[in-house]
């Protein structure tokens, strides 16, 4: 892939581990500078800038709830000097549970969305102005397969990422031309968030995907960074579903 995203400025939430990690050092090999926002594992946070500038990328670490407004707004303000106007956005940063409906808690659900959909939100609408006055927008809301079809043991984290694709896709149609939204939906990936997996119901997925394996970090942020590229100019409202073939959609 050619550096068209020279130049640009990404920000990646969540992007201290895992899909956000990868993507963030993906963005830096195409020459975007990247800002990294995290909540709590700094020192995480600063694995992921160490790991941008080895492969010759720019890029700084902004800690910021995504949940909260305010916290979003100031982030923005710092990346703005520091890195220049953001023109992409990753929308990463996102909590998981296992919950059937016996033991669905009010809370729990409050919580798992205020991260995985207010999340989403907050930054989108942070950003999105600016994008459209400027004429240029890159927007790439990370969702999940979970969103697509039944999870009864994850009722709270299947409904959060149903509605991170409701946004994306409501964002393209709002934003358009200027700014192009899209949605990817992992399948299972090799992150600390599949941690609480019994391993026979990871071989179980395995086993149902086409390719016969667990998806990678960077299986997810190559599919983030074509979206994002001139490549996929084309491409707006969508949801790119990458999960080695368990799901086909018509």
């Amino acid at each position: 892939m050619s550096n068209d995203l020279e130049s640009r400025v990404a920000l990646v939430t969540g992007g201290s581990r895992g899909i956000g990690r990868a993507t963030c050092i993906a963005l830096a090999r195409q020459g975007a500078r990247v800002a990294i926002n995290y909540l709590q594992n700094e020192s995480a946070a600063i694995k992921t800038l160490s790991q941008v500038e080895a492969v010759g990328g720019v890029g700084a670490i902004f800690q910021a709830n995504v949940a909260d407004e305010l916290a979003v707004a100031d982030m923005v303000a710092a990346i703005d000097a520091e890195l220049g106007l953001i023109d992409l956005l990753v929308t990463n940063a996102a909590v998981s549970m296992q919950a059937g409906h016996s033991t669905l808690d009010l809370n729990d659900f409050r919580r798992i969305m205020a991260t995985n959909v207010e999340g989403t939100l907050i930054p989108i609408m942070a950003v999105k102005d600016g994008m459209v006055s400027r004429g240029f927008g890159g927007i790439v809301c990370v969702a999940s397969v979970a969103g697509l079809r039944p999870r009864p043991l994850g009722i709270t984290y299947s409904t959060s990422k149903a509605a991170v694709v409701a946004l994306a896709r409501n964002f393209a149609a709002a934003l358009g031309p200027e700014v192009r939204v899209n949605c990817v939906a992992p399948g299972l990936i090799e992150t600390d968030m599949i941690a609480g997996l019994a391993p026979d119901v990871q071989d179980a997925m395995r086993d149902e995907a086409f390719v016969k394996r667990l998806g990678q970090p960077e299986d997810i942020a190559e599919a983030i960074v074509f979206l994002l590229s001139d490549k996929a100019s084309f491409v707006s409202g969508q949801t790119f579903v990458a999960d080695g073939g368990r799901i086909t959609l018509p």
